[in-house]
């Protein structure tokens, strides 16, 4: 079977509800990071044999095959084809694993991956309006839950022992992680400038400088009246776009491109929905046993901070290294644009892998219903 590289990982920066990129259609915003790395890998669209582009909330504005139109927005070649995909939270990590699996069976040779979500404009649930998205049938074999993430994410924390603290303290690591990352300037290659109106977004928004456990403390629980989880310690409503160039060695050499990282394997999962966001767990020890690398040769790992206790409950179980895991901060600081994120993290560790000489990265993802994804990479620039 064919390899398959990514070449190229850009993103816009995320911004906050109703912030800098509020205002942007999210297939103009999509068509901005399909731009983006089409100028900066050098390659020509019309080589693209595919966009396979996340999106969770397929309505409105993100409706009606969101990832064809922002190949039009971008101006690309009409022959170039585009389908949207929808894994709940880990949508874009699915579109990566999708491009690859096509690339590595050889049905097609060039494939972008990415995602789009802007959350100011279809807020989350939208999809669900008037209807009753998880049927009589799931719901009864579940005694009725309704499949809530926040209230998942309590469960997790009382499983764990997490204590309201202990959450408090990992957000507040989240926002200075991302801080010192800014002023380092560990973004600044990554992301993507966007102007619209005479305004430019270059940078993450959602920054909370100075967050303290004393700060989160004062905020109110968001689910249950004694609960732990808040707006503190979870992930913002925020807006983002992210894309991959994905192809083989051959034709990047073909095409003189220099791939940054071998994808080494991905994996999928099912888990309990009503613990939910626990899925993480299963799926990087299946993606580490496919791919047959060690949990203690990873030396980054990208676990999406939908809220603290994800991350602690996936710590707690792997053993992993804390400090190699979401070392620029994560989604509670940086925002969780849903069908955007699993791009934008993947674009933010390769770079970080490529800038650090890190060999190997992990990145996993929960998703709403009770699946995950995780992806294994490997340094090659």
């Amino acid at each position: 079977m064919r390899e398959a590289v990514i070449v190229e990982a850009v993103r816009t920066a995320v911004g906050k509800r109703q912030g800098g990129l509020s205002g942007w259609h999210p297939v103009d915003l999509s068509a901005e990071v399909l731009n983006a790395l089409a100028q900066r890998s050098g390659v020509d669209p019309r080589v693209v044999d595919d966009v396979v582009w996340g999106c969770v909330s397929q309505v409105g504005d993100q409706s009606s095959n969101i990832a064809r139109y922002a190949v039009l927005a971008a101006g690309w070649p009409e022959t170039v084809p585009g389908t949207t995909v929808n894994r709940a939270c880990g949508s874009s990590q699915q579109a990566l694993d999708f491009a690859a699996q096509a690339v590595m069976s050889g049905q097609q040779d060039v494939v972008v991956a990415g995602g789009v979500e802007v959350m100011s404009h279809v807020p989350m649930g939208a999809s669900r309006a008037g209807g009753t998205p998880f049927g009589p049938r799931a719901l009864e074999r579940y005694d009725g839950f309704t499949f809530n993430q926040g209230l998942s994410a309590e469960r997790i924390a009382r499983k764990w022992g997490f204590s309201r603290k202990r959450l408090d303290e990992y957000a507040a690591l989240s926002h200075a992680r991302a801080a010192a990352a800014q002023d380092t300037g560990a973004f600044d290659a990554q992301i993507a400038p966007v102007t619209r109106d005479g305004a430019t977004v270059s940078a993450d928004e959602g920054v909370r400088r100075g967050t303290s456990v004393e700060t989160l403390a004062a905020l109110k629980p968001a689910f249950l009246d004694d609960g732990l989880i808040h707006a503190g310690n979870s992930s913002p409503i925020t807006d983002g776009a992210a894309a991959l160039l994905v192809t083989t060695p051959d034709k990047a050499r073909e095409l003189g491109l220099t791939p940054i990282v071998r994808y080494r394997g991905g994996a999928v999962v099912g888990s309990d929905p009503v613990l939910m966001l626990t899925g993480p767990i299963p799926a990087t020890e299946r993606v580490l046993r496919k791919t047959g690398v060690r949990l203690d040769e990873v030396g980054v790992f990208e676990v999406n901070e939908a809220f603290a206790p994800i991350p602690l409950a996936w710590l707690a179980e792997t053993g992993a290294e804390p400090a190699l895991v979401n070392p620029l901060g994560g989604a509670i600081a940086l925002g969780h644009p849903l069908g955007a994120t699993g791009a934008i993290l993947m674009t933010r560790m390769v770079h970080h892998m490529r800038a650090q000489g890190i060999r190997y990265g992990l990145q996993t993802m929960c998703e709403g219903g009770g699946s995950a994804n995780a992806t294994l990479v490997e340094l090659l620039a």
